[in-house]
């Protein structure tokens, strides 16, 4: 039996190393920096809205509520941090394991990673949970809401057939 386990671990590591591909450190980088994204353009600059504008207790008029929409801006760019972190780890085995790949596959991973983004964020946040709208500042919101999917989508559909057509250089 010990020589079956030797021969066994020998056979491994003879073979080749294993070689890691970018579809998902490409997805995770996009859903990181879509969320960036949002997190500086719409709740920093515009200031259109915040985590938790629409939730009765956290208005952004107030000095209470400003301060609590702060704290979970910080920890949304904390959690969108940490998705560009793994997806730069990711990446980074990637190119140590030999893969190759063109720079039309990897832009079309993270546009289809910021569209997945835009689509979870708001199909959640927006339509389920209702904790914020895209603009919390316009009387019918929800134009700009199912503008963020529209927009969503459409990065989804570009950056897959951004990666489709670099289907031959890289596999996975």
């Amino acid at each position: 039996m010990q020589e079956v386990a030797t021969v066994t671990r020998m056979s491994r590591s003879t073979q080749a190393p294993r070689r890691h591909g970018i579809t998902a450190p490409g997805l995770l980088l996009g859903i990181g920096l879509g969320g960036f994204v949002d997190g500086i353009v719409l709740h920093q600059i515009l200031q259109w809205h915040h985590v938790l504008t629409d939730q009765g207790d956290y208005p952004s008029n107030t000095v209470r509520g400003l301060e609590v929409n702060t704290l979970w801006d910080g920890l949304f760019h904390a959690s969108t941090w940490l998705f560009v972190t793994v997806g730069l780890f990711l990446l980074w085995r990637a190119v140590a394991g030999g893969r190759r790949w063109t720079g039309r596959s990897l832009v079309g991973l993270l546009l289809a990673g910021w569209g997945i983004f835009n689509l979870v964020e708001g199909i959640v946040d927006h339509h389920i949970l209702g904790v914020h709208h895209v603009r919390d500042d316009v009387a019918d919101p929800m134009w700009w809401d199912l503008g963020f999917l529209a927009f969503g989508v459409a990065l989804l559909v570009v950056g897959f057939a951004l990666r489709g057509s670099d289907r031959g250089v890289e596999a996975t």
